[in-house]
């Protein structure tokens, strides 16, 4: 089903008579399915967070129970055809990437935040599930990247896009130690990313808009995720422990960062590259 749906996403076919209001309404119906539709995994792993009780289901703790999920919810994509294998890959690099970190934050000497339950799939404090959240956010862009057919216009010389994404990951663990230098990197990436853009189709006509939008708003609907994780307990940081706060708007900008460096990992697939127009000095 889903298959037949996508087929029909992907249709470009010149609809001649749409204009004025109803294309406005048409195009943005679409566009909103496509996003839909590429919150797939997001959507049916953060149901689960949601809706697996805190006491687990059939004597299994909650963390592994989401766990189990999310391992399903990627074997059926990949089984159905919905991700390829080389996606799949990147998931991975996604899923270390983002347990290397919570590893990092939630170790005695930090303790940003912590997952208060029980479990069997706890690696050194960090449920295994964990990983999925930032595997997630790659999911959502591979598969918007392929539902709107993105292409990028102006994007920054490769090796200038991989060292801003790389000081971006390395800020999240050395800023416990020499300083929080966000501020630094989102300029730097702001200068490196202002004049590109994204080319994307949400029916049968080109649109676009900036890049740094993009990861603005993509950040802004983590943080937001961020803050019903939390209400639900499913991880706390230190100023929720004895009762839940919302989570301070500053992470909106570390979610934006992060969206930066994924998006890069995502755009050196092999079969991205192609759409990607590469600025020229």
């Amino acid at each position: 089903m889903l298959n037949a749906l996508d087929t029909h996403l992907l249709n470009a076919t010149p609809r001649q008579r749409l204009r004025g209001w109803p294309r406005f309404l048409t195009e943005f119906l679409y566009f909103g399915i496509k996003e839909a539709r590429s919150c797939l995994f997001v959507g049916l792993f953060f149901a689960a967070v949601f809706l697996v009780p805190r006491a687990g289901l059939f004597g299994l703790p909650r963390y592994d129970v989401l766990l189990l999920v999310a391992l399903a919810i990627q074997a059926a994509m990949v089984w159905s055809g919905l991700e390829t294998w080389d996606e799949l890959k990147a998931i991975c690099l996604f899923h270390a990437v983002g347990f290397a970190l919570e590893v990092f934050k939630v170790s005695g000497t930090i303790q940003s935040w912590s997952y208060p339950d029980f479990a069997y799939s706890k690696v050194l404090g960090v449920p295994l599930f964990s990983g999925f959240m930032y595997a997630a956010v790659g999911s959502y862009i591979i598969q918007t990247w392929r539902l709107l057919d993105m292409r990028i216009r102006h994007h920054p010389p490769y090796w200038m896009a991989v060292l801003i994404a790389v000081l971006i990951y390395a800020n999240f663990f050395t800023h416990h130690y020499i300083g929080d230098y966000r501020w630094y990197l989102a300029a730097c990436a702001l200068g490196l990313y202002a004049r590109t853009t994204v080319v994307f189709r949400p029916l049968d006509r080109d649109r676009s808009m900036p890049l740094l939008l993009g990861f603005v708003l993509v950040g802004f609907f983590i943080w937001l995720a961020e803050n019903i994780s939390t209400f639900w307990g499913v991880w706390r940081y230190p100023n929720q422990l004895g009762a839940w706060s919302a989570v301070h708007v500053s992470k909106w900008s570390s979610w934006s960062l992060l969206v930066v460096m994924t998006f890069t990992i995502v755009a050196h697939l092999k079969h991205i590259k192609a759409s990607i127009h590469v600025a020229q000095p």
